[in-house]
């Protein structure tokens, strides 16, 4: 999948072999990004969580990543996951500083949107902090039913996976 502002930008399914590359994406994120994405600071990624992440266990979860092209290959600036079972999964992305705004966490939701359903999960469930106004607008924007909560500076952003809404994400 390729989105207009970001030429290049291909969305994939991550491969085992992505371990190095991933490793590079998140120590190119500023300490920011990464409290935004686990809501703590976080120096390394475990093996544990190397291994989950690029040998997901295709029946309850999905990890897709958004790369762009390099002299040598591809660099990875994004990636979208979901866990869980039929009734519900936890989603989350990341998308590296300079490439945000450009569609792509909108490009790996419509993405995983479409694996979910085909998959039976009827909805997604995402906690972001309540000062991560940009991912909170890609949920919001998603064209699907949503409930949220807040409770202590997080809210819980539920969308229904139903399969009746067409959704309309970004270009």
């Amino acid at each position: 999948m390729s989105l207009g502002p970001c030429s290049g930008l291909n969305i994939r399914p991550i491969r085992a072999e992505d371990k190095a590359p991933i490793v590079e994406a998140f120590h190119a994120l500023e300490p920011r990004s990464i409290y935004q994405r686990f809501f703590f600071n976080k120096k390394e990624l475990s093996d544990a969580e190397l291994r989950g992440l690029t040998e997901p266990n295709q029946a309850r979860e999905a990890v897709l990543v958004a790369t762009i092209p390099t002299g040598n290959g591809e660099r990875i600036v994004g990636l979208g996951r979901y866990t869980g079972n039929e009734e519900c999964a936890q989603l989350a992305f990341t998308v590296e500083e300079d490439h945000q705004g450009r569609g792509i966490a909108t490009g790996l939701l419509r993405r995983l949107i479409h694996l979910a359903r085909e998959h039976g999960i009827s909805r997604f469930e995402a906690h972001v902090l309540a000062e991560n106004g940009p991912m909170l607008s890609v949920l919001r924007h998603s064209g699907l039913p949503a409930t949220e909560r807040e409770r202590d500076g997080i809210v819980t952003v539920t969308l229904a996976l139903d399969g009746n809404t067409d959704i309309q994400l970004g270009p």
